[in-house]
Protein backbone atom coordinates (compact mmCIF):
# COMPACT_ATOMS: atom_id res chain seq x y z
CA UNK A 1 0.00 0.00 0.00
CA UNK A 2 1.13 3.77 -1.19
CA UNK A 3 2.14 5.81 1.77
CA UNK A 4 -0.46 7.90 0.34
CA UNK A 5 -3.53 6.14 1.12
CA UNK A 6 -1.54 4.18 4.35
CA UNK A 7 -2.05 7.68 5.82
CA UNK A 8 -5.41 8.61 4.44
CA UNK A 9 -6.83 5.40 5.88
CA UNK A 10 -4.99 6.04 9.24
CA UNK A 11 -6.30 9.47 9.47
CA UNK A 12 -10.03 8.43 8.54
CA UNK A 13 -9.78 5.79 11.30
CA UNK A 14 -8.37 8.24 13.13
CA UNK A 15 -11.44 10.96 13.01
CA UNK A 16 -13.64 7.66 13.16
CA UNK A 17 -12.65 6.90 16.63
CA UNK A 18 -12.84 10.43 17.67
CA UNK A 19 -16.38 11.43 16.72
CA UNK A 20 -17.82 9.40 18.87
CA UNK A 21 -17.94 11.99 21.26
CA UNK A 22 -20.18 13.74 19.44
CA UNK A 23 -22.94 11.34 19.98
CA UNK A 24 -22.10 10.07 23.14
CA UNK A 25 -24.36 11.78 25.29
CA UNK A 26 -27.69 11.35 22.57
CA UNK A 27 -27.11 8.08 22.31
CA UNK A 28 -28.07 7.37 25.87
CA UNK A 29 -30.77 10.16 26.09
CA UNK A 30 -33.12 6.89 27.43
CA UNK A 31 -31.49 6.67 29.87
CA UNK A 32 -30.44 10.01 31.18
CA UNK A 33 -34.32 11.38 30.84
CA UNK A 34 -34.86 8.72 33.20
CA UNK A 35 -31.92 9.23 35.92
CA UNK A 36 -32.14 13.27 35.29
CA UNK A 37 -35.68 13.39 34.86
CA UNK A 38 -35.22 15.54 31.34
CA UNK A 39 -38.20 17.01 29.21
CA UNK A 40 -37.80 16.68 25.37
CA UNK A 41 -36.54 20.12 25.53
CA UNK A 42 -33.61 19.06 27.59
CA UNK A 43 -33.08 15.75 25.69
CA UNK A 44 -32.42 18.20 22.75
CA UNK A 45 -29.80 20.28 24.92
CA UNK A 46 -27.78 17.91 25.17
CA UNK A 47 -26.80 17.76 21.61
CA UNK A 48 -27.38 21.30 21.06
CA UNK A 49 -25.28 22.12 23.59
CA UNK A 50 -22.35 20.15 21.50
CA UNK A 51 -23.52 22.26 18.51
CA UNK A 52 -22.76 25.61 20.44
CA UNK A 53 -19.37 24.69 21.17
CA UNK A 54 -18.86 23.42 17.78
CA UNK A 55 -19.70 26.67 16.43
CA UNK A 56 -18.40 28.98 18.88
CA UNK A 57 -14.82 26.79 18.82
CA UNK A 58 -14.68 27.15 14.98
CA UNK A 59 -15.54 30.44 15.09
CA UNK A 60 -12.37 31.05 16.87
CA UNK A 61 -10.38 29.06 15.53
CA UNK A 62 -11.45 30.68 11.75
CA UNK A 63 -10.30 33.41 13.32
CA UNK A 64 -7.15 33.06 13.98
CA UNK A 65 -6.66 30.61 11.37
CA UNK A 66 -5.75 27.82 13.88
CA UNK A 67 -6.24 25.82 11.07
CA UNK A 68 -3.54 27.05 8.91
CA UNK A 69 -1.05 28.33 11.27
CA UNK A 70 -0.61 25.37 13.74
CA UNK A 71 0.58 21.57 12.78
CA UNK A 72 -2.56 20.28 11.90
CA UNK A 73 -2.03 16.47 13.46
CA UNK A 74 -1.22 18.33 16.71
CA UNK A 75 -4.47 20.30 16.74
CA UNK A 76 -6.30 17.29 16.11
CA UNK A 77 -4.95 15.15 19.04
CA UNK A 78 -5.67 18.51 21.31
CA UNK A 79 -9.14 18.28 20.81
CA UNK A 80 -9.49 14.43 21.11
CA UNK A 81 -7.29 14.55 23.88
CA UNK A 82 -9.40 17.22 25.51
CA UNK A 83 -12.50 16.16 24.35
CA UNK A 84 -12.27 13.13 25.65
CA UNK A 85 -11.69 13.66 29.29
CA UNK A 86 -14.39 16.60 29.40
CA UNK A 87 -16.99 13.71 27.98
CA UNK A 88 -15.61 10.92 30.52
CA UNK A 89 -16.04 13.61 33.97
CA UNK A 90 -19.73 13.82 32.62
CA UNK A 91 -19.78 9.79 33.87
CA UNK A 92 -17.97 10.77 36.75
CA UNK A 93 -19.00 13.26 38.40
CA UNK A 94 -22.11 14.49 37.04
CA UNK A 95 -25.52 13.99 37.97
CA UNK A 96 -27.77 16.94 35.99
CA UNK A 97 -28.29 18.79 33.40
CA UNK A 98 -26.72 21.80 33.71
CA UNK A 99 -23.19 21.19 34.74
CA UNK A 100 -23.46 18.31 31.83
CA UNK A 101 -24.00 20.92 29.24
CA UNK A 102 -20.90 22.73 30.27
CA UNK A 103 -19.20 19.81 29.67
CA UNK A 104 -21.11 19.03 26.33
CA UNK A 105 -19.95 22.78 25.01
CA UNK A 106 -15.91 21.57 25.92
CA UNK A 107 -16.65 18.54 23.69
CA UNK A 108 -18.21 20.55 20.93
CA UNK A 109 -15.38 22.95 20.91
CA UNK A 110 -13.10 20.39 20.75
CA UNK A 111 -14.66 18.89 18.21
CA UNK A 112 -13.95 22.16 16.30
CA UNK A 113 -10.32 20.78 16.24
CA UNK A 114 -11.21 17.83 15.05
CA UNK A 115 -13.65 17.61 11.93
CA UNK A 116 -12.33 20.76 9.49
CA UNK A 117 -8.55 20.04 10.35
CA UNK A 118 -8.73 16.70 9.17
CA UNK A 119 -10.57 17.97 5.89
CA UNK A 120 -7.76 20.24 5.92
CA UNK A 121 -4.95 17.15 5.81
CA UNK A 122 -6.81 14.98 3.90
CA UNK A 123 -6.96 17.72 1.10
CA UNK A 124 -3.23 17.28 1.55
CA UNK A 125 -2.95 14.30 0.16
CA UNK A 126 -5.62 13.80 -2.87
CA UNK A 127 -5.82 16.24 -6.37
CA UNK A 128 -8.11 14.99 -8.88
CA UNK A 129 -9.46 12.14 -6.29
CA UNK A 130 -10.27 14.68 -3.56
CA UNK A 131 -13.52 14.23 -3.82
CA UNK A 132 -13.04 10.47 -2.76
CA UNK A 133 -10.74 11.71 -0.46
CA UNK A 134 -13.16 13.93 1.38
CA UNK A 135 -15.75 11.48 1.16
CA UNK A 136 -14.19 8.64 2.52
CA UNK A 137 -12.82 11.11 5.66
CA UNK A 138 -17.10 12.72 6.06
CA UNK A 139 -17.75 8.59 5.47
CA UNK A 140 -15.29 7.51 8.78
CA UNK A 141 -16.44 10.54 10.80
CA UNK A 142 -20.17 9.72 10.16
CA UNK A 143 -19.53 5.90 11.22
CA UNK A 144 -17.81 7.68 14.71
CA UNK A 145 -21.15 9.64 15.02
CA UNK A 146 -23.21 6.65 15.03
CA UNK A 147 -20.88 4.26 17.34
CA UNK A 148 -22.37 5.46 20.67
CA UNK A 149 -25.41 3.64 19.45
CA UNK A 150 -24.14 0.27 18.52
CA UNK A 151 -22.10 0.81 21.74
CA UNK A 152 -25.27 1.05 23.99
CA UNK A 153 -27.01 -2.06 22.13
CA UNK A 154 -23.82 -4.18 23.10
CA UNK A 155 -23.78 -3.20 26.31
CA UNK A 156 -26.11 -3.14 29.09
CA UNK A 157 -28.92 -0.94 27.49
CA UNK A 158 -29.10 1.36 30.62
CA UNK A 159 -25.62 1.72 31.49
CA UNK A 160 -24.76 4.83 30.49
CA UNK A 161 -22.00 5.85 31.77
CA UNK A 162 -20.41 2.58 30.00
CA UNK A 163 -20.90 4.24 26.80
CA UNK A 164 -19.37 7.51 27.73
CA UNK A 165 -16.19 5.86 29.04
CA UNK A 166 -15.83 3.90 25.67
CA UNK A 167 -16.37 6.86 23.87
CA UNK A 168 -13.71 8.67 25.73
CA UNK A 169 -11.50 5.59 25.40
CA UNK A 170 -11.80 5.63 21.95
CA UNK A 171 -10.61 9.11 21.22
CA UNK A 172 -7.88 8.91 23.16
CA UNK A 173 -6.78 6.02 20.57
CA UNK A 174 -7.99 8.00 17.35
CA UNK A 175 -6.06 11.49 18.67
CA UNK A 176 -3.12 9.30 18.88
CA UNK A 177 -2.82 7.60 15.86
CA UNK A 178 -3.36 11.24 13.85
CA UNK A 179 -0.88 12.53 15.57
CA UNK A 180 2.00 9.87 15.25
CA UNK A 181 0.84 9.17 10.93
CA UNK A 182 -1.34 11.98 10.31
CA UNK A 183 1.43 13.88 8.20
CA UNK A 184 0.47 16.82 5.44
CA UNK A 185 0.99 15.26 1.92
CA UNK A 186 2.27 16.76 -1.19
CA UNK A 187 -0.25 19.28 -1.87
CA UNK A 188 0.46 21.28 1.47
CA UNK A 189 0.99 24.68 1.13
CA UNK A 190 3.20 27.28 2.91
CA UNK A 191 2.07 28.45 6.17
CA UNK A 192 0.36 31.31 6.08
CA UNK A 193 0.43 34.91 7.90
CA UNK A 194 -2.27 35.24 10.71
CA UNK A 195 -4.81 37.14 8.62
CA UNK A 196 -8.28 37.88 10.57
CA UNK A 197 -9.49 39.86 7.18
CA UNK A 198 -9.76 36.37 5.66
CA UNK A 199 -12.61 34.87 7.47
CA UNK A 200 -14.82 38.31 5.25
CA UNK A 201 -12.58 37.51 1.40
CA UNK A 202 -14.64 34.08 2.13
CA UNK A 203 -18.08 35.25 1.29
CA UNK A 204 -16.50 37.23 -1.58
CA UNK A 205 -15.53 34.40 -3.71
CA UNK A 206 -18.95 33.71 -5.60
CA UNK A 207 -18.30 29.71 -6.15
CA UNK A 208 -16.92 29.52 -2.42
CA UNK A 209 -19.99 31.12 -1.21
CA UNK A 210 -22.51 29.04 -3.58
CA UNK A 211 -20.95 25.65 -2.10
CA UNK A 212 -21.25 27.35 1.51
CA UNK A 213 -25.25 27.94 0.63
CA UNK A 214 -25.79 24.30 -0.51
CA UNK A 215 -23.96 22.75 2.65
CA UNK A 216 -26.10 25.32 4.58
CA UNK A 217 -29.32 23.72 3.31
CA UNK A 218 -27.68 20.05 3.66
CA UNK A 219 -27.13 20.91 7.48
CA UNK A 220 -30.02 22.28 8.27
CA UNK A 221 -31.33 18.42 7.55
CA UNK A 222 -28.78 15.88 8.79
CA UNK A 223 -28.46 16.92 12.20
CA UNK A 224 -32.29 17.16 13.16
CA UNK A 225 -32.35 13.72 11.79
CA UNK A 226 -29.47 12.44 13.25
CA UNK A 227 -30.36 14.03 16.66
CA UNK A 228 -33.67 12.24 16.63
CA UNK A 229 -34.33 9.44 14.64
CA UNK A 230 -33.15 6.57 17.15
CA UNK A 231 -36.10 7.99 19.87
CA UNK A 232 -38.42 8.51 16.64
CA UNK A 233 -37.79 4.75 15.42
CA UNK A 234 -38.06 3.20 19.21
CA UNK A 235 -41.37 5.43 19.32
CA UNK A 236 -42.37 3.44 15.59
CA UNK A 237 -42.21 0.14 17.68
CA UNK A 238 -43.86 1.40 20.50
CA UNK A 239 -46.90 1.42 18.47
CA UNK A 240 -49.37 -1.58 19.39
CA UNK A 241 -47.59 -2.32 22.51
CA UNK A 242 -48.21 -0.47 26.23
CA UNK A 243 -45.43 1.92 25.56
CA UNK A 244 -43.06 0.39 27.32
CA UNK A 245 -40.58 -1.28 24.62
CA UNK A 246 -39.03 -4.77 26.39
CA UNK A 247 -35.16 -4.60 26.04
CA UNK A 248 -34.90 -6.80 22.65
CA UNK A 249 -37.08 -4.05 20.91
CA UNK A 250 -34.97 -1.82 22.69
CA UNK A 251 -31.73 -3.25 20.93
CA UNK A 252 -32.86 -3.75 17.70
CA UNK A 253 -34.02 0.23 17.91
CA UNK A 254 -30.84 0.95 18.78
CA UNK A 255 -29.35 -1.40 15.91
CA UNK A 256 -31.71 0.67 12.71
CA UNK A 257 -30.13 4.01 15.11
CA UNK A 258 -26.95 3.02 14.38
CA UNK A 259 -27.19 1.63 11.05
CA UNK A 260 -29.67 4.51 9.53
CA UNK A 261 -26.61 7.40 10.35
CA UNK A 262 -23.80 4.88 9.85
CA UNK A 263 -24.74 3.77 6.64
CA UNK A 264 -24.39 7.65 5.59
CA UNK A 265 -20.86 6.37 5.53
CA UNK A 266 -21.28 4.41 2.55
CA UNK A 267 -23.14 6.66 0.83
CA UNK A 268 -20.56 9.59 1.43
CA UNK A 269 -17.60 7.29 -0.20
CA UNK A 270 -20.29 6.20 -2.89
CA UNK A 271 -20.83 10.19 -3.71
CA UNK A 272 -17.16 10.95 -3.60
CA UNK A 273 -16.59 8.45 -6.15
CA UNK A 274 -19.31 9.38 -8.26
CA UNK A 275 -18.72 13.27 -7.90
CA UNK A 276 -15.23 13.28 -9.07
CA UNK A 277 -15.89 11.64 -12.03
CA UNK A 278 -19.88 12.64 -13.07
CA UNK A 279 -19.49 16.32 -11.53
CA UNK A 280 -19.89 17.70 -7.88
CA UNK A 281 -23.18 19.88 -8.72
CA UNK A 282 -24.98 16.58 -9.94
CA UNK A 283 -24.51 14.73 -7.23
CA UNK A 284 -25.04 17.31 -4.38
CA UNK A 285 -28.58 17.59 -6.26
CA UNK A 286 -29.20 13.99 -6.48
CA UNK A 287 -28.37 13.49 -3.29
CA UNK A 288 -30.33 15.99 -1.41
CA UNK A 289 -33.49 15.02 -3.91
CA UNK A 290 -33.24 11.21 -2.16
CA UNK A 291 -33.20 12.49 1.16
CA UNK A 292 -35.61 15.34 0.94
CA UNK A 293 -38.03 13.25 -0.39
CA UNK A 294 -37.22 10.57 2.91
CA UNK A 295 -37.86 13.63 5.34
CA UNK A 296 -41.03 14.23 3.55
CA UNK A 297 -42.41 10.65 3.57
CA UNK A 298 -41.31 8.78 6.44
CA UNK A 299 -43.62 9.97 8.96
CA UNK A 300 -47.10 9.18 6.97
CA UNK A 301 -45.88 5.67 7.90
CA UNK A 302 -44.87 6.38 11.60
CA UNK A 303 -48.26 4.92 13.47
CA UNK A 304 -48.54 2.16 10.46
CA UNK A 305 -45.23 0.20 9.85
CA UNK A 306 -42.14 0.40 11.84
CA UNK A 307 -40.34 -1.98 9.46
CA UNK A 308 -41.12 0.24 6.70
CA UNK A 309 -40.42 3.09 8.64
CA UNK A 310 -36.64 1.39 9.10
CA UNK A 311 -36.18 0.85 5.72
CA UNK A 312 -36.84 4.35 4.98
CA UNK A 313 -34.65 5.44 7.70
CA UNK A 314 -31.79 3.39 6.21
CA UNK A 315 -32.26 4.48 2.57
CA UNK A 316 -32.44 8.36 4.36
CA UNK A 317 -29.57 7.87 5.90
CA UNK A 318 -27.42 6.93 2.84
CA UNK A 319 -28.67 9.92 1.18
CA UNK A 320 -28.78 12.38 3.79
CA UNK A 321 -24.61 12.99 4.43
CA UNK A 322 -23.55 11.88 0.85
CA UNK A 323 -23.12 15.55 -0.55
CA UNK A 324 -21.51 16.64 2.83
CA UNK A 325 -18.11 15.83 1.42
CA UNK A 326 -18.67 17.30 -1.94
CA UNK A 327 -19.60 20.62 -0.63
CA UNK A 328 -16.39 20.79 1.73
CA UNK A 329 -14.70 19.42 -1.93
CA UNK A 330 -15.78 22.78 -3.52
CA UNK A 331 -14.55 25.35 -1.34
CA UNK A 332 -11.06 23.27 -0.69
CA UNK A 333 -10.67 23.70 -4.47
CA UNK A 334 -12.33 27.62 -4.77
CA UNK A 335 -10.77 29.19 -1.90
CA UNK A 336 -7.56 30.31 -1.72
CA UNK A 337 -5.01 27.44 -1.24
CA UNK A 338 -2.92 29.16 2.35
CA UNK A 339 -6.42 29.61 3.98
CA UNK A 340 -7.78 26.24 3.11
CA UNK A 341 -8.54 25.50 6.21
CA UNK A 342 -10.23 28.52 7.64
CA UNK A 343 -12.48 28.27 4.74
CA UNK A 344 -13.19 25.00 5.80
CA UNK A 345 -13.61 25.68 9.52
CA UNK A 346 -15.99 28.61 8.58
CA UNK A 347 -17.95 26.67 6.10
CA UNK A 348 -18.57 24.05 9.36
CA UNK A 349 -19.38 26.47 12.12
CA UNK A 350 -22.18 28.02 10.14
CA UNK A 351 -23.87 25.23 9.10
CA UNK A 352 -23.66 23.84 12.59
CA UNK A 353 -25.09 27.10 13.87
CA UNK A 354 -27.85 26.60 11.56
CA UNK A 355 -28.59 22.96 13.15
CA UNK A 356 -29.16 24.31 16.32
CA UNK A 357 -32.47 25.59 14.82
CA UNK A 358 -33.64 22.62 13.49
CA UNK A 359 -33.16 20.24 16.11
CA UNK A 360 -35.04 22.85 19.05
CA UNK A 361 -37.70 22.86 16.56
CA UNK A 362 -38.05 19.19 16.71
CA UNK A 363 -39.78 19.12 19.96
CA UNK A 364 -41.67 22.29 19.60
CA UNK A 365 -43.54 20.52 16.47
CA UNK A 366 -43.40 17.55 17.96
CA UNK A 367 -44.28 17.81 21.77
Amino acid sequence: MSLKWRTVLVLALGECLTMGLWFSASAVTPSLAKVWHLSSGGVAWLTMSVQIGFVAGAFLSAFFNIADIFPARWVIAIGAFVGAVANAAIAVWIHSLPPALVLRLITGACMALVYPVGMKIMATWMKEDRGLGLGLLVGALTVGSASPHLLRVFGEINDWQAVLYLASGLSLTGGLLVLVFGHPGPYQTPTPKFNWHYVGETFRNRGVRLANFGYFGHMWELYAMWTWIPIFILNAFRQGTDGTPHIAMQKFAGVVAFSAIAIGGLGSLLAGYIADRWGRTRTTIASMAISGTCAAVIGLFYPVNPWLVSIIALVWGFAVVADSAQFSTCVSELCTKEYMGTALTLQTSLGFLLTLFSIRLIPVLVP
